[in-house]
């Protein structure tokens, strides 16, 4: 794993945020209960930005192996499932793993493995492609760049994931948990610019590239999807 102080000290933050303090908000987010106008514009960005970064896998993921890396409460594994992947599903927070695994339809689960912890562990194995949606936003571009050095033996075609960008609205709020009540606030993102994050990962090892596949912007969620392949 990434074992620097300040990986190690946002992961601790991002585990206490979603196992003990927004548990029960991001359980009501992800279903299909009321939720205020700046919260249903979140949930629909997710949903869309979701969208995007499945249409980079094929359709018919049968014999793929796939790490959905923060799976939350499970909406990304169990379309990953769907379409026929071997999937481990990790998060930081045990609580919304449980949920993600009382979700998941009963025929689905024999492809599933859920588990908690770090993402990066060496022992989780190789996979043909990583998903790792909003759950790469928190750190710091070194890190991340490390991140992806890390993973990129074990990875076959692609990591898939996002980044908060470097817009004016992102860096005037310096993240978008500042939108929500002080009680709800998420750890602080990162906003990034590809170009620096693909030099980081290159710097610490990385042979693959990153390029940006799209921006997501509807309300208060604002998010770029990046492809990094092997």
């Amino acid at each position: 794993m990434v074992a620097t102080p300040t990986y190690g000290a946002t992961r601790d933050r991002v585990e206490e945020y979603f196992d003990r303090t927004a548990t029960k908000t991001w359980e009501r987010l992800t279903s299909d209960a009321p939720v205020s106008g700046i919260r249903q514009t979140v949930r629909e960005g997710r949903d869309r930005m979701r969208a995007i970064m499945l249409s980079r896998l094929p359709n018919d993921l049968t014999g793929r192996r796939v790490l959905d890396a923060g799976c939350g409460t499970g909406a990304m594994t169990e379309e990953l499932a769907r379409r026929g992947a071997e999937v481990v599903a990790i998060d930081i927070s045990p609580a919304l793993v449980e949920i993600a695994a009382k979700r998941l339809p009963e025929p689905l689960a024999r492809q599933v493995t859920f588990t908690s912890g770090d993402m990066l562990a060496s022992d989780l194995g190789a996979f043909d492609h990583v998903m790792a949606m909003d759950s790469m936003i928190y750190y710091e571009a070194p890190d991340l760049g490390r991140a992806l050095a890390h993973l990129c033996p074990r990875v076959r075609e692609s990591v898939i994931f996002t980044v908060a960008p470097r817009t004016a609205f992102l860096m005037a709020f310096w993240g978008l948990g500042k939108l929500f009540p002080r009680s709800d606030r998420s750890p602080t993102m990162i906003p990034h610019n590809p170009r620096h994050l693909s030099r980081e990962a290159t710097r610490n090892g990385a042979t693959g590239s990153i390029s940006e596949i799209e921006r997501v912007s509807r309300g208060f969620y604002i998010s770029t999807c990046l492809e990094y392949r092997a």
